[in-house]
């Protein structure tokens, strides 16, 4: 008798651009495991880390700011789907790395799948695109303008939202490509590089004592494995609008041409995210331990550290963007996502720190023993 897995309906042909970083890797163990007949083919300046063995899962190292190259592999691969969650690190200095890379690479991609038939589009743009230093985020829906340019201090962020207008404006042209873009915030789980890891290292550091203002503004966090359930719930989506063009959804259904934020849907306080994250790595400091920083004094320290740091051509563990967005409000609705996708985050908070903590904590212990040896 077969599995409910091998019944699974296999969605063709998959590309996952940037499957073997974090949120990538996560998104191709999550196809590999729900639909088992998928081909899935994954494309990444360098696949020498977090690769899946499964003989549905092949790997290619590809520049996507070289057209050519992209053109030259999806003619090959010819897939029915792409999924692009490949970007630059945000605290990049260049800025024209930054275009080339988020917004060029993206319309390489853009302009290769609609020469070669793809069908469904999902790209990975980020909830930061509606952020603007002097407006918080109170349940932000997807109506919330684009900050851009001038209005908005983080370059990489900008590049995110001209990325995802391009993936927006792609859709339907020609008429069989359909595209859409999936917006996390503050993604954290295994594997994650700059959410968790800074806060444990605050834990071994001995800094848990200290917190940025009065701890009243609620926070998204996300667990990286509800991410990747957002990605492929919208990729079906599109290749089910595809299969039944062409017939257009109703506006109120329709999933090609939108955006969606996805979150945990568990807004938590700031400092009481950090504080499960100790927790979970062993910390027992009451709460009478701790001391308030003012939230002014933080960002002129933050301010002088990047100044210090940034002759040494590094980054500090304080910003002046760490101690404003450490004290504001910034959550997000999912209504819009729940209703056109069915999304319902799968791992709650707690278990997502339990599975992010931990896994640092394996990674540490065997760096450890590693060293003795």
């Amino acid at each position: 008798m077969a599995s409910p897995q091998d019944s699974a309906p296999s969605l063709g042909k998959v590309i996952v651009i940037g499957g073997c970083g974090f949120l990538g890797h996560h998104i191709v163990k999550l196809l590999a495991e729900r639909h088992p007949q998928t081909q899935i083919s994954v494309l990444d300046l360098r696949t020498n880390s977090n690769r899946l063995p499964s003989p549905n899962v092949s790997y290619h190292e590809v520049d996507i700011t070289n057209y050519d190259q992209i053109q030259s592999l999806f003619s090959q691969i010819k897939p029915d789907g792409v999924i692009h969650t490949a970007a630059t690190h945000a605290f990049i200095k260049s800025k024209e790395i930054m275009d080339n890379v988020n917004v060029g690479g993206t319309k390489n991609l853009l302009k290769a799948a609609q020469e070669t038939g793809v069908k469904a589009f999902v790209y990975t743009s980020s909830a930061s695109v509606v952020l603007s230093p002097k407006t918080e985020l109170v349940n932000a829906d997807e109506t919330w303008p684009l900050v851009t340019g001038d209005a908005q201090p983080e370059y990489y962020t900008t590049t995110k939202a001209f990325a995802e207008t391009a993936v927006l404006e792609a859709n339907r042209t020609p008429s069989g490509f359909l595209t859409c873009a999936i917006r996390p915030a503050g993604i954290f789980g295994e594997g994650d590089v700059q959410l968790l890891p800074p806060i444990v290292h605050a834990y071994w550091n001995k800094q848990t004592r200290f917190q940025i203002g009065p701890n009243e503004n609620l926070f998204d966090f996300t667990y990286v494995g509800n991410v990747a359930h957002g990605h492929l719930l919208a990729l079906q989506a599109l290749l089910h609008s595809h299969k039944i063009m062409p017939t257009v959804p109703l506006d109120t259904e329709r999933v090609d041409g939108e955006v969606f934020f996805i979150t945990n849907g568990q807004p938590v306080y700031f400092w009481d995210f950090a504080r499960a994250v100790w927790h979970e790595a062993g910390d027992r400091l009451p709460l009478n331990k701790v001391w308030e920083l003012d939230p002014g004094f933080a960002f002129a320290i933050g301010g002088i550290l990047e100044a210090a740091f940034g002759l040494m051509g590094r980054k500090p563990k304080l910003t002046r963007a760490q101690a404003r967005y450490s004290t504001m409000n910034k959550y997000h609705s999912i209504d819009k996502a729940k209703r056109r996708l069915g999304y319902a985050p799968v791992v709650d908070l707690d278990e997502g720190i339990r599975r992010g903590v931990q896994h640092i904590l394996r990674q540490a212990e065997a760096e450890k023993e590693k060293k003795s040896q």
